[in-house]
């Protein structure tokens, strides 16, 4: 077979990601707090998109008013126009994005009360460094001394421990060994008590000796026995240090009452809060989902560079017309594309709340197995737009906040032939294992048992599974012998 090359027509289709569509796909799977960055940045990127002001709002607000207490004739609500790539925009409707659009879907109901305060600002923590660095300027030292107190705690980690050497921090300083260990010891007896410890025991000891305690079962335990004590062998201890175990466990209580890591308390990670993208409330005997829209613009089209372009016509510059329709077109794709952002958004936490209503009366005990193609079949959209919206988005239920993805679920089957979810066998063992004899914890077999008599049926593999997911240990570990 000879093997030439030819030319040959082909007709063919493909889906082309064009730039508005890639726009769509990226603000669906933004969250409340990321969509308002991008917002923010675009208003300030584009001159044609504007923000209707809080003083327009608020005369918007009164005209509503006054049209509730002098009624007039309904007129139909005109809807926002497409736009389409290409499509001419000094066709539109531009009175619809001249006024703004408020991006909430549904019903509107509010409650000051459920609101967060804002009295509760977070300012900035003093660190652990700054703190041992306070501590250290108000101790009597010589210049020398400040510089290798400053580099011991220089190396000193957000957990309270002393992570460099003696040697190398001898090294960067210029000095002996023997100068840095004396300077170690003195930061050694800062608070909090047990920070610039080496290991654990060190730690331990620390605090041991900052209670007047020193010399005690406690402080030969933790020198000798420190391994004894983790693994639990309680009689391999008392018997080594000739006491009875009774004493041991009096020690060990002692032990347990110390901190591990000394630093956390000046953690340097403000706290995050959640914010919700969607609330849930419930009125009579139905459930409302309102879109949080808090933060967001309300944008619409600069009327002024709208007229500007009207008014020079053919007589414009080629080039400043040729950036004003750019700008035209992208101020109007980012409006269009929020808009159905948030259209889609409520769609999906309408279907949630239908299918989820059980667990929105009764608690998570009745939360029903779910996946996406259910809500995607409910709505008729496709499964990776499902994927996209439940990305990074919360939920404020009677229930609690949850993230929207917590909702889906598999199933387990129950003996009498129904379906749970896993969520649900995992909250079964947490309640279980909360009400054990913690001197007698259940083994995963026995957690097997229990949770068959309440007809959820799943190996003890399983147990172990779900267990391990809650972080929650091993029969050996949750016991307790005292």
């Amino acid at each position: 077979m000879a093997i030439e090359m030819r030319q040959q027509m082909k007709l063919s289709q493909q889906l082309v990601m064009t730039p508005q569509l890639q726009q769509a796909i990226k603000l669906l799977q933004l969250s409340r707090l990321e969509l308002q960055d991008v917002v923010r940045q675009e208003l300030e990127e584009n001159p044609l998109l504007d923000e209707i002001a809080e003083a327009e709002e608020t005369k918007e607000v009164e005209q509503l008013e006054l049209n509730e207490k002098e009624p007039e004739p309904e007129a139909p609500v005109s809807e926002f126009q497409e736009v389409t790539a290409g499509e001419e925009t000094k066709e539109m409707d531009w009175e619809s994005y001249l006024d703004g659009y408020n991006y909430s879907a549904g019903e509107q109901y509010y409650d000051d009360e459920e609101r967060p305060s804002f009295e509760n600002l977070l300012t900035k923590k003093s660190t652990l460094f700054d703190h041992l660095m306070w501590q250290l300027s108000l101790t009597r030292l010589t210049d020398e001394e400040m510089q290798i107190g400053t580099e011991i705690i220089g190396n000193i980690d957000e957990d309270g421990y002393f992570r460099a050497s003696i040697g190398e921090v001898a090294a960067v300083c210029g000095t002996d060994e023997s100068t840095v260990e004396g300077a170690l010891k003195r930061i050694q007896e800062f608070d909090p008590a047990g920070v610039a410890a080496r290991d654990l025991g060190e730690c331990l000891l620390l605090q041991v000796k900052a209670l007047g305690i020193g010399g005690s079962l406690v402080e030969s335990l933790l020198t000798y026995h420190l391994k004894d004590l983790e693994a639990r062998k309680y009689k391999q201890a008392a018997r080594a240090l000739g006491v009875e175990v009774n004493d041991i466990l009096a020690a060990t209580r002692i032990i347990a009452g110390l901190d591990p890591k000394p630093g956390r308390l000046f953690g340097q990670d403000d706290v995050q809060y959640i914010s919700a993208d969607i609330f849930v409330y419930k009125i009579g005997e139905e459930y409302v989902v309102v879109l949080n829209d808090e933060g967001l613009p309300n944008l619409r089209i600069n009327p002024l560079y709208y007229n500007t372009e009207e008014k020079a016509g053919v007589n414009a510059d080629a080039k400043a017309e040729a950036y004003i329709n750019d700008k035209m077109r992208s101020a109007l794709w980012l409006i269009k594309s929020i808009q159905q952002r948030q259209r889609t958004v409520y769609k999906v936490a309408k279907s949630l709340v239908k299918f989820q209503r059980d667990f929105l009366d009764k608690g998570i005990e009745y939360l029903r197995p779910l996946v996406l193609r259910d809500i995607a079949e409910d709505i008729g959209m496709h499964e990776s737009t499902i994927s996209r919206v439940t990305t990074n988005k919360y939920m404020q239920t009677p229930q609690g906040l949850y993230e929207l993805k917590y909702f889906f679920n598999s199933g387990i089957s129950t003996n009498e032939g129904d379906f749970i979810a896993s969520e649900s066998v995992k909250n079964k063992i947490k309640e279980i294992v909360d009400a054990e004899d913690q001197r007698k914890p259940y083994s995963d077999q026995r957690l097997a048992e229990l949770l068959a008599a309440h007809n959820i049926n799943i190996a003890r593999r399983t147990v172990t599974k779900y267990r391990e997911m809650l972080r929650i240990g091993s029969s050996s570990e949750r016991k307790k012998h005292f």
